[in-house]
């Protein structure tokens, strides 16, 4: 598969499990969205609309997002994720959306062990999590992907 063929199907596949969680699930709560790897911003803005009445907190290292995808100030938080995210793992989010991953294997399996307890510490029971990466955690359960996701670019799961 080209890399122009797996960023599409990373892309397709966030799409279609946020709009699944928009049309057929209810958010627990009304703590804050957590979008982990902000980037480009393409994800965040389709976050803003999907749930335009929440709360939207964004991470990354620097923000690179296109100026109609920026988030207020208030609701950016810049630095290396790994750190600046232990404030958030209060388990009061309903949603959280992780992408930060590499695409090199070794780094991304790494990477993926400290994502996993992150996420898994930032979501209130039963809160959604969506991510690029497998997440491994006792505290998250794997669901079924819907229609339009591809099983090995997104994954899915549901906090106990």
């Amino acid at each position: 598969m080209s890399r122009l063929d797996d960023f599409i199907d990373r892309m397709v596949s966030q799409r279609a499990i946020l709009n699944h969680i928009r049309d057929h699930l209810d958010l627990p709560g009304d703590g804050p969205i957590l979008e982990v790897g902000l980037g480009n911003g393409r994800t965040y803005s389709h976050l803003r609309q999907c749930f335009p009445d929440r709360r939207i907190v964004v991470f990354d290292r620097e923000v690179a997002a296109h100026k109609s995808c920026l988030p207020d100030p208030e609701d950016t938080i810049l630095g290396e994720i790994r750190e600046t995210s232990r404030p958030f793992m209060t388990g009061q989010s309903p949603l959280v959306h992780s992408d930060i991953g590499t695409g090199y294997a070794e780094k991304d399996a790494a990477k993926a062990a400290w994502i996993a307890d992150m996420v898994a510490g930032m979501l209130m029971p039963g809160g959604y999590a969506v991510s690029d990466l497998p997440l491994e955690h006792p505290g998250l359960v794997a669901l079924p992907l819907p229609d339009g996701a591809s099983p090995r670019r997104g994954y899915f799961y549901r906090r106990t």
